[in-house]
C-alpha cells in the first residue's frame, strides 16, 4: 500500500512538472499524438467495449470522445483525473486507479496503452495483466519510443547520448524507464503470453526536440506524415496491435 501511495505522488509530480507546465516542446508530441489518431480510430472502429489507459495530455481521449466514441478511462494522478473530469463528457467512465491494480468487470473489445509501457516498473507484467481484460476477439493497442530512431542513432555518434537506450533529461521528466526497439517490444508481448499482429511506425525524428523548437508547424506536420515511406525500425514511435496467442 504505501508503494502505491508513493507511486500515486510521482504521478501527480509528473503531472505537475509536466501535463499541467509550460512546455515548450509540447507542440511538437501533439502533433505526433494527433498524426496517430487516424490509426487509432480504425483499430476502435466497431468495437463495443474500449479502454484507454491513461489520460496524459488528452488528446486521444478528446479526440475519441469528438469522434462519439464511448470508453472507460484508467489514470492514476488525482491531479489529472481532476483535468479529466473537466475536460470530458459524462459518458466517459474515468477510473481511479493504477494500472496494475485494476480488475475490472467486464472484458474489452480494444485496450489502448498509448505511451504507457515506457512508464511502468514491470511491462511483461502489465501485459499478462492486461490479456486477462480482453475478450475472445479482444486486442492491445501500443505505442512506445524507439530506441533505433534516427535521432537517437544521430545523438550517439555526435556524443550526445553513450547508448541508444540512454534516457534524456526530457524522458526523466516525464517518467519514462526505457525505451523500447521493434525487437525488445516483440519480446515483451510474447514473454507475457501475446502475438503481435501488426507493427508499425511514427514520424521521422532526426534532432532531439530541444532543437526542434523553431520548426514551422508544417515541417513537423511533414515529418509525420512521410512516416509511412520510411522503415519503421527508424522512426521515433512503434505501433503495434496484440492479441491473445
Amino acid at each position: 500500500m504505501d508503494h502505491e501511495k508513493e507511486y500515486v505522488k510521482k504521478l501527480d509530480l509528473i503531472a505537475e512538472e509536466y501535463h499541467s507546465a509550460d512546455i515548450p516542446d509540447k507542440f511538437i508530441e501533439a502533433a505526433c499524438q494527433k498524426y496517430t489518431l487516424e490509426w487509432i480510430f480504425d483499430k476502435v472502429t466497431g468495437k463495443q467495449n474500449i479502454l484507454e489507459l491513461g489520460y496524459g495530455d488528452g488528446i486521444i481521449s478528446d479526440a475519441l470522445a469528438r469522434k462519439g466514441f464511448g470508453f472507460d478511462i484508467i489514470e492514476g494522478s488525482p491531479k489529472v483525473i481532476e483535468t479529466a473530469v473537466r475536460a470530458l463528457p459524462g459518458n466517459i467512465n474515468i477510473i481511479d486507479t493504477l494500472f496494475e491494480t485494476y480488475q475490472p468487470n467486464q472484458r474489452y473489445d480494444c485496450v489502448l496503452a498509448l505511451h504507457v509501457l515506457e512508464h511502468v516498473d514491470d511491462p511483461v507484467a502489465l501485459f499478462s495483466h492486461m490479456a486477462s481484460w480482453l475478450s475472445k476477439n479482444g486486442a492491445i493497442v501500443v505505442i512506445a519510443p524507439n530506441r533505433n530512431s534516427l535521432h537517437r542513432q544521430l545523438a550517439v555518434k555526435m556524443g550526445l547520448a553513450e547508448e541508444l537506450d540512454t534516457l534524456s533529461p526530457r524522458d526523466l521528466v516525464v517518467g519514462h524507464q526505457r525505451v523500447y526497439s521493434h525487437k525488445t517490444l516483440r519480446h515483451d508481448v510474447e514473454a507475457a503470453g501475446l502475438k503481435v499482429v501488426e507493427e508499425t511506425g511514427f514520424f521521422l525524428k532526426a534532432l532531439p526536440n530541444s532543437m526542434m523548437l523553431d520548426y514551422d508547424d508544417r515541417l513537423i506536420h511533414a515529418m509525420n506524415e512521410i512516416s509511412p515511406a520510411l522503415p519503421p525500425e527508424l522512426l521515433a514511435n512503434i505501433g503495434m496491435v496484440v492479441e491473445s496467442v
